[in-house]
C-alpha cells in the first residue's frame, strides 16, 4: 500500500527518537539485570521466583508503557494508534500468507537443508515441552504475550520515531542494533532461552543477534505495506517464536534459517527498492 499524505503526516509527528529508545532501554536493563541477580540466589526460594518473574516481566512491560506516554497525551497519535489495530481493509492475501506461514516454512526449509549435512531428521519431530523456563508465568503465556507487548512498543511508537528520520532500510538496521541490545541482559537470566542459548554456544548466540536483521526487515515490510496495522506485525512475531519452538530443531537449522531468510530479504529489498531506500524526507 503507498502511505497517503495524512499518514506522511502523522509519522513526522512521532518526533521523540532519543526519549523513547533512552528509556525503552535503561528501565528494561535494570530490571532485568535485577531479575538476572536474583534468579542465581540460593537458595532460589519461591519468594525470589516471583520476584523474578515480575522484574521480567515488568521490563518486559516497559516500552509498551513508555509509548502510550508518549502517545495518548497527542490526540493525532492516539487517534491513529488506535486505528491501526483495525485497519485490515485492502491488506492483500499475501501479506497476511507471510505474516501466519512464513516462519513455519523457513523452520522447515532449514531443517531439511540440514539432512544433507547429515543432521538427524528427528527434528521434524514435535518437541512435547519447551527449551528454556520462566519465573512465575507459564512459557506458553511468554511465547505470546511476549511478542505482543514488544510489536505494540516497536510498532506504536518505535518504528515510526525512527522512519520519520532515515530511509525503512536504514531505520530497521538501527533498530535491529537496538534490540540486539535490549535482549542483552536476559542473556544473565537463569533458565530463560537467551541464557540457554549463551551456553549452547557462540555460533548460535551469534546467529540469534545476525537474525534480527532479516527479522526486522520482514516485519517493517509487513507493516508499512499494510498501511501501518499492528496486529500483522504481532502475528509474524508469534509466529516466528512458536513454530522455532515446538520442533526438535537442531540449532544450526536455525542458522540455516537465518541465511534463508536473508535471501528472502535480499529479494525484497531488490524488487522494493524505493520503498526501503528513499529518503525520509520523501516520506
Amino acid at each position: 500500500m503507498e502511505t497517503d499524505t495524512k499518514t506522511k503526516q502523522i509519522i513526522k509527528k512521532y518526533d521523540k527518537p532519543l526519549l523513547f529508545y533512552i528509556l525503552s532501554i535503561a528501565i528494561p536493563w535494570a530490571l532485568w539485570f535485577l531479575s538476572a541477580y536474583l534468579s542465581h540466589r540460593t537458595p532460589f526460594t519461591r519468594t525470589m521466583e516471583t520476584l523474578t518473574g515480575i522484574t521480567s516481566f515488568t521490563g518486559l512491560l516497559a516500552p509498551f508503557i513508555i509509548a502510550l506516554w508518549l502517545i495518548l497525551p497527542v490526540k493525532e497519535l492516539r487517534e491513529d494508534f488506535l486505528s491501526r489495530f483495525f485497519n485490515f481493509k485492502d491488506i492483500r492475501r499475501e501479506y497476511w500468507m507471510v505474516a501466519f506461514f512464513l516462519m513455519l516454512i523457513s523452520i522447515l526449509a532449514a531443517q531439511a537443508i540440514s539432512l544433507l549435512f547429515g543432521y538427524s531428521p528427528g527434528q521434524f519431530e514435535l518437541r512435547g515441552s519447551f527449551t528454556f523456563a520462566s519465573a512465575l508465568f507459564p512459557v506458553w503465556f511468554l511465547l505470546v504475550a511476549a511478542p505482543a507487548l514488544e510489536e505494540m512498543a516497536w510498532h506504536s511508537y518505535g518504528t515510526d520515531t525512527l522512519r520519520s528520520r532515515f530511509s525503512l532500510f536504514g531505520a530497521s538496521l538501527i533498530f535491529a542494533i537496538f534490540w540486539a541490545f535490549w535482549h542483552l541482559p536476559l542473556s544473565f537470566i537463569k533458565g530463560y532461552y537467551h541464557s540457554n542459548l549463551v551456553e549452547s554456544g557462540l555460533i548460535y548466540t551469534l546467529n540469534f543477534v545476525v537474525s534480527m536483521i532479516p527479522f526486522v526487515l520482514i516485519i517493517n515490510w509487513l507493516y508499512y505495506k499494510t498501511n501501518r496495522n499492528i496486529i500483522l506485525p504481532i502475528v509474524f512475531h508469534v509466529t516466528a517464536g512458536f513454530f522455532n519452538e515446538i520442533f526438535m530443531t537442531h540449532p544450526m537449522s536455525k542458522v540455516i534459517q537465518t541465511g534463508l531468510l536473508l535471501v528472502f530479504c535480499i529479494y525484497l529489498l531488490a524488487t522494493n527498492r524505493e520503498f526501503f531506500f528513499k529518503r525520509r524526507s520523501d516520506l
